[in-house]
């Protein structure tokens, strides 16, 4: 007699049929299918905007220019596939996946959704299923994550934070001169979080789709920090509607002009426990739009534009769906936008990418941006490269490069302390507490160089990362000073600097079944801004001028 489990499996594979691969964002699997991309081996799904739902990968079957595909190293191993179950219904199921780390003397994590990985040990699990028919898409993977939240020392938040946020924002806010909804400790105590993560019903007619969930959105091809939107924070409910990455050809002619992308949602943000303690901003609506076109003259190339705005959570603000100046100094909306370019070289296994963004908009309109054209301006710029290490062992390496500055301009030394994260004290761009574009930080810089490594079994990298947290922290010292000696005693060596070292590796025990783990060091300078003394000796922090911070993390995945 055949038991339960022998008629699931008799079933799976009668009818399991690999068709595609659905990867989340920033996952080792999406990594890797990015890596085939740049020679051709797969083609991307999107050209600027993807969740869940749109980093859908078709299997390798064959090189689009009809070579071998021997750089697909992962060939017979399971990454989780969309099976058919019949001819119009397909089934995937997702993990379970369990990531944890443990940090020794301060909070070190980014990109990782609802998990917030602060001082000692973190963990996050997901889990869930997609199932597709006929058109309409349900996906349920929720995110269940736990941080120890040890204590740890920080800044003491400034005069602006005690006169607007209340009790707990008074001791846990961010301490800039400039309003940000950003803790720097989420309380006292261990705590859990649910959050429903990439979970979604949507319907697909051709490349029109609409949908209502959680997917949270990443923009353009950054590999660590885009400006305006990452999974760095927790997802969020959101409608949108648009068009999936589309050939266009124009009719009666039959000539291929591109293909285009277009996505705008609408979306709720909700503030954290640790900002003020009005009711009237715990909820801000966020409009949004990405356009994306890839010209068929000039192959590889795509060229997109974002935008979005936040604004308190009240019906009449659902003008600001269209883009406008008009309230842009009032503290009604913020608006944030960029332009962004990838240029991919598939023949040498090359993409060279940048973003470039704004904040609101230049005074003065045009002439504004004739006279001054950098207020505001923050960029991420970066490039991806494939090396063969020894393509008869099937080992190839990628080398990836990327720096961001989000900086406040200089004639920001006219008007007052700001961040681009920032805005009014009833706005404030994150999601319960964490950012949602730069992982990084919305006021410093960042400098990122990785080195992975592609082999039958696995996957290795190494990498360096140098960041400035929060130099606009320093810079709005300066802010209405007149440039004196005393000014340049205490600021001239005031920055914070981390500088991270680190090594990760994944190996599939199985070809269904992988554990990975990973370990870095990061020296941090100045961690708590203290101010120089150039008198005594040049650049001489006073006080504490060093940290320490040791990270580990693991992760398992078992793909049915």
């Amino acid at each position: 007699m055949i038991n339960i489990k022998n008629k699931i499996l008799i079933f799976f594979s009668v009818f399991s049929v690999p068709l595609y691969c659905q990867e989340a964002l920033k996952s080792t699997q999406e990594d890797y299918y990015d890596f085939l991309s740049l020679n051709a081996v797969v083609k991307r799904p999107y050209l600027n905007y993807r969740t869940l739902s749109d980093s859908v990968w078709k299997a390798p079957e064959s090189a689009e220019d009809g070579t071998a595909i021997s750089r697909h190293v992962w060939n017979g191993i399971n990454l989780g596939e969309l099976r058919a179950l019949s001819k119009n219904v397909s089934l995937r199921v997702y993990g379970p996946e369990l990531f944890a780390s443990f940090n020794t003397n301060s909070p070190y994590g980014q990109n990782d959704g609802a998990l917030w990985q602060g001082r000692g040990f973190n963990s996050s699990l997901s889990a869930g299923a997609h199932l597709r028919a006929f058109g309409i898409e349900a996906v349920f993977k929720p995110q269940v994550s736990f941080s120890q939240n040890l204590a740890f020392d920080y800044l003491k938040p400034g005069a602006f934070v005690d006169a607007v946020y209340k009790d707990k924002a008074a001791v846990y806010g961010y301490y800039g001169g400039y309003q940000t909804d950003v803790p720097q400790r989420f309380g006292d105590d261990p705590f859990f979080t649910f959050d429903w993560g990439d979970s979604e019903i949507r319907y697909t007619w051709k490349t029109l789709t609409i949908g209502f969930g959680t997917q949270t959105p990443w923009l353009g091809s950054a590999y660590l920090n885009p400006i305006i939107h990452s999974n760095n924070a927790p997802s969020y409910p959101k409608l949108d509607l648009g068009l999936r990455r589309q050939p266009v050809v124009l009719p009666f002619l039959d000539w291929y002009l591109g293909d285009v992308e277009a996505r705008m949602w609408l979306g709720r943000l909700s503030e954290s426990d640790y900002y003020d303690d009005r009711p009237s901003n715990d909820y801000f609506m966020l409009h949004a739009f990405s356009l994306a076109y890839a010209p068929a003259f000039i192959p590889g190339f795509v060229l997109s534009v974002n935008r979005i705005s936040i604004s308190p959570w009240k019906l009449e603000n659902l003008k600001y769906i269209k883009p406008t100046g008009q309230d842009s100094n009032t503290g009604i909306d913020d608006q944030k936008g960029s332009a962004a370019i990838s240029w991919v070289f598939q023949k040498v296994g090359l993409e060279i990418y940048g973003e470039l963004g704004i904040d609101d908009f230049v005074f003065g309109k045009l002439t504004g941006y004739i006279r001054y054209p950098f207020h505001t301006m923050v960029y991420t710029a970066g490039l991806k490269k494939t090396v063969d290490i020894s393509p008869k062992k099937s080992l190839y390496g990628e080398l990836i490069l990327e720096l961001n500055n989000m900086e406040a301009s200089q004639n920001f030394q006219f008007w007052w302390p700001y961040s681009f994260y920032s805005h009014s004290y009833e706005l404030s761009y994150a999601q319960k507490g964490q950012i949602l574009g730069a992982g990084s930080g919305g006021g410093g810089n960042s400098q990122l160089l990785m080195f992975k490594v592609f082999y039958p079994k696995g996957t290795a990298s190494v990498f360096v990362h140098r960041v400035n947290p929060d130099n606009n922290f320093v810079y709005a010292q300066a802010v209405n000073q007149n440039a004196n000696g005393e000014l340049t005693k205490k600021y001239a060596g005031g920055f914070r600097a981390d500088l991270t070292f680190g090594i990760s590796a994944l190996y599939f025990l199985r070809n269904n079944i992988s554990l990975g783990g990973g370990f870095s060091y990061t020296y941090i300078i100045n961690p708590y801004y203290f101010y120089a003394d150039i008198t005594r000796e040049p650049f001489k922090i006073l006080g504490d001028i060093e940290k320490n911070n040791f990270s580990f993390n693991f992760v398992f995945k078992f793909n049915l």
